[in-house]
């Protein structure tokens, strides 16, 4: 899987693409609430078999029904292709 530094324009046009996710303090975030806490793990669960797929782990917060985010790919220190993928795939298994 490439993992393509995204800056500027290219990584502004990415994250158009997405629902819901912004850049912050240099990494992509979102959060997800649920209806519930039980909701939020099953989330969580599903995202983390996704994660350990790819080898690539997002840093992430989970307090009852809400899920934060946040991807990044530190061996380039910044958002890349990478993370903007794995922001989509999150996105399905959320629902």
């Amino acid at each position: 899987m490439a993992r393509e530094l995204l800056e500027g324009d290219a990584l502004d046009e990415a994250v158009a693409t997405l629902d819901g996710w912004t850049v912050k303090d240099g990494k992509l975030h979102k959060e997800y609430v649920f209806a519930d806490f039980v909701e939020a793990f099953s989330f969580m669960s599903g995202a983390a078999l996704c994660a350990e797929r790819k080898n690539h782990h997002p840093e992430w917060f989970n307090v009852y029904r809400t899920v934060r985010v946040d991807l990044a790919t530190h061996d380039v220190s910044g958002i890349t292709t990478w993370d903007v993928e794995l922001a989509r795939e999150f996105d399905a298994i959320a629902g």
